[in-house]
């Protein structure tokens, strides 16, 4: 649901705890009036059929037994039959229209998997809950570990569905009592280990499961096919090492040259960028030397002088050289954040991306986040922000977009991105007449448990999240050329939850305040 916080989900399935307890607490009370009776009647009964004549000689007797049947026992029927299940339904019928969807489910669940993957977690450390900076340990269970694996597999992921499922394997092998059977289990594992083409290790599997199960109809099949593909992969093998053999012999003969493949080894290849991003975003491959980080210095700042920082400068600190980014310290109080957020929440929505193609917004699996636009409309206190970013970038504000307020749940990212429009995407910022985005202004409003670093591959520098501090730096050179190395990323939140409001500044309004350089990069 747009703008609707997932701490409000914990509020409806607290209220639905304490509906389904007043329900059971009902039950209880009607249980025990119905045991009761039937321990009244079976004394009686026990009593009256000893001497049945000599009971119902009694006048009172045989009045109470006319009265019990055609009375009381009504009466316990009308008890028996009331529902007072109504209640908690109806409660659970009005919340249901909050509830996530299956798309929501599927959605946290690749977010775990992804986390996974970027903080190379093995799947006992997440099931055990033993995860960094974590204040509330939570196990999962069997099923939980099950359902993880079901995902994967309906994404044609068979690399997580095997993690997963042996997981789950792994607890029910641990003795966790579950409804979910080790056959289901062995039955989806096998079929990933296969997919992935490791044959052997899915016949070994499949025998394991038929020894639980000898008739299970899909696994015999499987295991003849698995048998049938196994002697036909170690006969391609066998072939293609005779090959090989052959081969090699030839090379002895022939004299060795070095080959172009093994002079191109010499050269170092260059780390692909999504491996430099999920390093980075670990705290690995930072690409700061001693040497570089003796230059960056942290200092009180007053923007020559801007009368706002005369009496009371800005902390600044150099977080980076090329490019270069600055962080100003202590730069939005706690009350101000709370504000911001305040304004925020009921304007949450997915975030969108412009199309490099169309240009048209939308949303992407690569950047998963909630986002919301403020300005002085919304509330005063929006425009002395601005005039705070204004002050101490010297920049002008009134061609800036609105302050983007963003949150990142745990799983929440922004994959490798430019800020500003590329030559190949003339149109990205057209219908706002205001030019390129010529600089950025970040501010951190929450520290992170874990994760949620913002990077920049191309240069290995890693920028962590701290509460109360905003960073800083241009998108393009004074000459207006793109500085492609400020190419940056949000990664995945671990633990925690990540709010930050971001400004883009454009070029229009600028000319004098940052005027043109005469080179390309100058």
């Amino acid at each position: 649901q747009p703008g609707f916080p997932m701490t409000d989900l914990l509020y409806t399935e607290k209220d639905l705890v304490t509906s389904l307890k007043n329900y059971i607490m009902v039950e209880e009370m009607k249980l025990k009036q119905v045991k009761q009776w039937a321990e009244k009647m079976d004394t009686l009964s026990a009593t009256a059929t000893q001497d049945p004549e000599g009971f119902l000689g009694h006048p009172v007797n045989a009045f109470k037994l006319m009265k019990r049947l055609n009375t009381e026992w009504g009466n316990l029927e009308n008890l028996v039959l009331k529902d007072s299940a109504e209640g908690f339904i109806s409660n659970l019928t009005l919340q249901r229209q909050h509830f996530p969807t299956d798309e929501d489910q599927t959605g946290a669940a690749k977010a775990l998997l992804r986390l996974q993957d970027t903080y190379r977690l093995d799947t006992n450390t997440i099931s055990t809950g033993d995860l960094p900076g974590v204040t509330h340990k939570s196990l999962m269970t069997v099923e939980d570990c099950f359902e993880l694996g079901k995902i994967a597999y309906s994404e044609v992921d068979y690399y997580h569905t095997e993690l997963w499922m042996e997981q789950a394997l792994k607890q029910l092998e641990e003795g966790e009592e579950s409804t979910v059977d080790k056959v289901t289990v062995l039955d989806y594992l096998s079929y990933a280990i296969y997919q992935q083409g490791d044959l052997g290790r899915a016949l070994e599997l499949t025998k394991k499961l038929l020894r639980i199960d000898p008739d299970h109809q899909r696994a015999n099949g499987n295991l003849k096919y698995f048998e049938f593909q196994l002697i036909k992969q170690r006969k391609a093998q066998a072939d293609e090492a005779k090959k090989a053999q052959v081969e090699d012999k030839d090379k002895k003969r022939r004299k060795r040259q070095p080959s172009d493949a093994s002079k191109k080894k010499a050269f170092k290849e260059p780390v692909p960028e999504r491996k430099m991003y999920e390093m980075l975003c670990r705290g690995e491959g930072v690409k700061m030397t001693n040497r570089r980080q003796s230059r960056l210095f942290c200092r009180y700042y007053t923007n020559n002088g801007n009368p706002s920082y005369l009496l009371s400068p800005a902390k600044q600190e150099d977080e980076w050289d090329r490019p270069y980014i600055v962080r100003y310290h202590d730069i939005i109080s706690h009350s101000e954040i709370e504000k911001i957020k305040e304004l925020a929440l009921p304007k949450l929505r997915r975030a969108t991306i412009s199309n490099p193609i169309t240009g048209v917004l939308e949303t992407a699996p690569y950047r998963i986040s909630k986002s919301a636009w403020l300005t002085g409309y919304d509330h005063p206190m929006i425009d002395q922000i601005n005039q705070r970013i204004e002050d101490l970038t010297g920049l002008e504000m009134d061609t800036a977009e609105e302050l983007q307020v963003a949150n990142y749940g745990v799983g929440g990212q922004y994959e490798p991105h430019f800020d500003f429009g590329r030559k190949d995407e003339p149109d990205a910022f057209k219908e706002l007449g205001t030019g390129n985005r010529v600089a950025t202004w970040l501010f951190y409003m929450s520290d992170v448990a874990a994760g949620g670093a913002t990077v920049f591959p191309d240069v290995g520098a890693a920028v962590w999240p701290k509460k109360g501090t905003a960073v800083f730096w241009y998108n393009l050179f004074p000459s207006g050329e793109g500085d492609y190395s400020t190419r940056h990323a949000a990664c995945p939140v671990l633990v925690g939850n990540k709010w930050v409001s971001n400004k883009w500044i454009h070029e229009r309004g600028q000319e004098f305040r940052r005027p043109c350089g005469l080179t390309e990069i100058a």
